[in-house]
């Protein structure tokens, strides 16, 4: 029975350095004492372990039960898709990107995936060869290419800068990761109209045997860790807001505070009494915001007498309960034989 937890973290790479940026900001610093070793601690969770590896590595050694927990991103995991390897969040904010089909610029009547079916068809009856498509996700490139009836077609492997294949000739076009386009753009390439496999970001992974072995002590460690990063992803995106309202019945502001779904808040207004200088009564009023409703909730304050608005950002939002805990009750219950 695992008495501490292993956490596997990219060591290189465009997730590497907002993977350390993000757990920071949860209150989970990582401590690297060299720069050239591949292990780190948690200072806040002593009984965390922190190993650096590349991030197909990270999915691998979660995937085979070597760690525990690992970060990397959605698309590896989804490529491997095992029963043993869990999914705890998929939406940690960061490393956004696209796993695309792209085909070159100059198939200008090429614009869907039905045209694609016709090339293929055609290469096929023409040139009495596969369509050729470059990429490292075979898994979910077949399954995708089978769903939008595609099945004359050959996967090749990569040799080096993927957007370069069709360029070299040793591919037609490509399945690949892209966060801007501008390297596909720069390849002569574009994406295809419903060309989409999948939208990723970085997503905490969890071995499904080690997490169930885990004895209370790694457990609770589990949780804490699991709670401070749920906090610290409801915390982005809301703000605390707190104005100054005129008025003698603070439940009269309140049910006008309660009416509007915008300034409703996440758990209803906090009203404090104040006085003013003329020795006017009136309620400082605090509410919990999200981001995009921030705006919207200062100009409804001040539509009801509201004055002196002021907001900050949060770092921690802890719910009623952690979402990330919760899902993971339900997949360690949840036997991949049932």
């Amino acid at each position: 029975m695992p008495e501490r937890i292993t956490l596997a973290l990219p060591s290189r790479g465009v997730l590497a350095e907002p993977t350390l940026d993000f757990l920071r900001d949860c209150g989970l610093a990582v401590h690297k004492p060299n720069p050239r070793q591949y292990t780190g601690s948690v200072r806040t969770l002593p009984g965390v372990d922190v190993l650096f590896q590349r991030v197909k590595d990270v999915v691998a050694k979660v995937e085979a039960g070597t760690v525990e927990l690992g970060i990397a991103g959605y698309d590896l995991v989804r490529e491997l898709e095992s029963d043993d390897l869990l999914t705890i969040n998929d939406q940690l904010g960061y490393g956004h990107c696209q796993l695309q089909l792209a085909v070159p610029t100059t198939w200008v009547d090429v614009q869907g995936m039905a045209d694609l079916v016709d090339v293929a068809q055609d290469f096929r009856q023409y040139h009495h060869r596969n369509l050729r498509i470059a990429t490292n996700f075979n898994h979910l490139a077949r399954q995708f290419l089978h769903a939008h009836g595609l099945h004359h077609y050959s996967l090749v492997r990569a040799e080096g800068a993927i957007e370069a294949a069709p360029t070299l000739g040793y591919a037609d076009c490509v399945i690949d990761l892209s966060q801007t386009g501008t390297t596909l753009r720069e390849n002569h390439l574009r994406p295809l109209r419903g060309g989409t496999l999948l939208k990723s970001q970085a997503t905490l992974i969890g071995n499904r045997g080690r997490l169930q072995a885990l004895g209370q002590g790694p457990r609770k460690l589990l949780r804490t860790l699991l709670e401070l990063t749920d906090a610290a992803l409801q915390g982005r995106e809301r703000y605390l807001l707190s104005a100054n309202l005129a008025g003698e019945d603070p439940g009269r502001l309140a049910r006008k505070i309660m009416d509007n779904p915008v300034t409703r808040g996440l758990e209803g207004p906090t009203l404090a009494p104040t006085w003013n200088d003329a020795g006017q009564r009136g309620y400082a009023v605090t509410l919990v915001i999200s981001a995009d409703q921030l705006l919207p909730a200062v100009e409804y304050l001040r539509s009801i007498g509201g004055r002196q608005a002021s907001a900050r950002p949060l770092r921690h939002v802890f719910l009623e309960e952690s979402p990330s805990w919760l899902r993971l009750q339900r997949l360690l219950d949840d036997s991949p034989q049932s």
